[in-house]
């Protein structure tokens, strides 16, 4: 099915498949106030020409405007709708009468429409064939111009990402080679401070060992002076122990020479 518009009139043509029958192609022409139908098999061909008033008497009995009655038409006509029975029966005389239902604020109704036979059925069929084909070639061209801008959209799109791609990469190698460069300049920088504070401790400790040294050498004299005191401290008390032992021999000694001498002078007596 394919759909076309002019200035003036709008054309569709639907393959409709009803159950039991031979597919059937509805050619359409529609206009602002009436419009044209023909249905062929393949083999014979059926015209309706719906009038201005036709079109009117119909809107009038289901209370339509004439544009929303045809605009009805034309969408069930113009695409086979889901749910809608299509039929296509004999009404006497070789005349053909086209019906589809559809639901109304919960109504089930019907249209139907009138077709008589054509005498120039090869005519009619010929024109839908020429039409379906111009839409196939139509739609062809619209497919392919329709890819064709596509691939242009998705080519410059794929460039557009591709430059952006390449300047995100550019980007990120200046980010990279900066961030090397400032890690390389902190790096000496904290490499240059951290010498000084090294070199400043280890000052600092030769100056801790130097008043280590410098204290325990002073602790050494003080203890050799106390015990150089200590020696001659010794040496006055033993001394003066010997004097004081010296002292009492002697006087030991004196005292019994006094006795003997005592006794001495008891004989005498």
């Amino acid at each position: 099915m394919e759909s076309s518009s002019t200035a003036t009139a709008r054309h569709t043509c639907l393959k409709l498949e009803i159950p039991s029958t031979d597919p059937l192609f509805v050619k359409g022409t529609w206009f602002d106030t009436h419009f044209h139908l023909s249905v062929t098999d393949g083999l014979r061909a059926w015209l309706c020409n719906a009038t201005e008033e036709e079109v009117q008497e119909r809107a009038a009995q289901w209370d339509q405007p004439v544009a929303e009655y045809i605009e009805l038409a034309e969408r069930f006509l113009g695409f086979q709708q889901p749910g809608t029975v299509y039929r296509f029966v004999d009404a006497g005389d070789d005349h053909k009468r086209l019906s589809w239902t559809f639901e109304r604020e919960g109504t089930k109704l019907e249209w139907r429409w009138k077709f008589q036979p054509s005498y120039e059925s090869r005519k009619i069929t010929a024109g839908i064939l020429d039409f379906l084909m111009d839409a196939n070639i139509n739609l062809s061209m619209l497919i392919r111009r329709i890819l064709q801008e596509e691939v242009v959209r998705k080519t410059q799109s794929f460039e557009k990402l591709k430059l952006e791609a390449e300047k995100c990469l550019e980007q990120s190698e200046r980010f990279t080679n900066e961030k090397m460069e400032f890690e390389s300049e902190i790096y000496a920088k904290f490499l240059g401070v951290l010498n000084s504070k090294k070199a400043k401790l280890r000052e600092l400790r030769d100056q801790l060992s130097k008043q280590e040294i410098a204290g325990k050498a002073s602790v050494d004299e003080e203890e050799s002076t106390d015990k150089t005191e200590s020696y001659h401290s010794g040496s006055n008390a033993e001394e003066s122990e010997e004097e004081a032992e010296k002292n009492i021999t002697s006087s030991s000694k004196d005292i019994p020479a006094g006795r003997d001498r005592g006794r001495q002078r008891a004989t005498r007596k």
